[in-house]
């Protein structure tokens, strides 16, 4: 860890980002139903150990299904106590109208007034009170680019607006506390990076993302939502970041942070983590722009808090072997299903099948219709 410290400046968003390894893993990008076999093995293993193949709902009883699927952001967020509300970027929630007759001037307006009441001003990120995997999170600049969202959004769903965090440094924290256990931990920790293009004064946006030697190989991530610049030629020296969401399947850049982590980051997790009534496994996504005020357990914002469908993405650091991919999975669901039985051993019940797959209906059925990420 001491060595890994002496590498960074002490003002610096990141660390740097280690390259030395190929540009994605082999299996980064596989289909999930190839990559997530074992994964649904082991899970069928647990339940019939267990009894329940949704005893994991129970490890955040206070969270719909546990936040494994179908969550509500709006319905999260607004439990939060001290001091977690005091290190979460401000919000405010909106549903859209659900009537024919309603114009989007009159949304646009109304999402407005519900921001000023949080004390939001723009810019401001959108995103999907019910989705994952950083579906539909876009950034509103201005009054009209909140407009075009609301015009794009189903009716009758609820989207958040968030205070921008526009900050290059970026992490996701696992957090895992078992019941009977004093004090919890930091299952993983995954540094993200935003990926950039810098200009030649020659080649286009596209020409340079095809020639990147990551960024080439997954291009579909990046077109579409660059479509109406693809053909501009950048300047020398002018760097394009490629996507704004710290999401892996967005094209975001992931590494293993475990040797980054410290006891004052854990403690301060801790804290947060108490301030989320009966929240024992999930992963906050934060950023920052200081890395080192990052390791004392300042200096950051959080943006988002996922319970039992979190994933320790340290997974996707193309370094890592696909076997310890796995078996991280596999520890993860573990302590998933021993949290839940140890809740229902307290008198928490695990959400149904029934009502799971009709949450996960919704979720995808709103997915399907939100605008395309940023």
């Amino acid at each position: 860890m001491a060595d890994a410290a002496e590498t960074i400046a002490p003002d610096a968003p990141m660390p740097p980002l280690e390259k030395s390894g190929p540009p994605i893993s082999f299996f980064e990008f596989w289909p999930p139903w190839m990559f997530y076999a074992p994964f649904a093995a082991w899970w069928t293993l647990l339940a019939a150990r267990y009894g329940s193949v949704t005893l994991l709902t129970a490890a955040n009883p206070s969270i719909t299904g546990g936040g494994l699927v179908g969550e509500s952001k709006e319905e999260l967020f607004a439990q939060l106590g001290a001091p977690t509300t005091e290190w979460l970027a401000s919000w405010a929630a909106f549903t859209r109208t659900d009537d024919e007759t309603a114009t989007v001037a009159a949304d646009t307006a109304a999402a407005i007034e519900a921001m000023e009441g949080a004390g939001l001003d723009f810019p401001v990120v959108t995103k999907p009170d019910m989705g994952c995997r950083g579906a539909g999170v876009r950034v509103a600049r201005h009054a009209g680019e909140l407009r075009d969202y609301i015009a794009g959004f189903p009716g009758g769903a609820t989207f958040l607006m968030q205070e921008l965090v526009d900050a290059e440094g970026e992490a996701g924290v696992f957090w895992v506390r078992h019941p009977d256990e004093p004090d919890g931990r930091i299952f993983s920790l995954t540094l993200k990076y935003f990926p950039y293009v810098t200009g030649d004064g020659q080649r286009t946006l596209r020409e340079l993302i095809e020639a990147d030697p990551r960024a080439g190989r997954i291009v579909h991530l990046y077109l579409p939502r660059l479509e109406g610049e693809l053909e501009r030629v950048l300047a020398p020296g002018e760097r394009r970041r490629l996507t704004f969401s710290g999401s892996h399947c967005r094209g975001a850049i992931f590494r293993c942070g475990e040797a980054w982590i410290t006891e004052a980051m854990r403690a301060r997790f801790a804290e947060l983590a108490s301030g989320i009534p009966e929240f024992w496994f999930g992963r906050f996504d934060v950023r920052f722009d200081s890395f080192a005020a990052f390791q004392r357990g300042e200096g950051f914002r959080i943006v988002e808090i996922n319970g039992a469908g979190s994933e320790a993405t340290n997974i996707w650091d193309c370094s890592m072997p696909l076997l310890r991919a796995w078996r991280i999975l596999n520890r993860q669901l573990s302590h998933a299903f021993a949290i839940g039985a140890a809740n229902r051993r307290r008198g928490f019940r695990p959400c149904g099948v029934r009502r799971l797959l009709a949450l996960k209906r919704r979720e995808k059925e709103l997915t399907a219709r939100y605008p395309l990420t940023e």
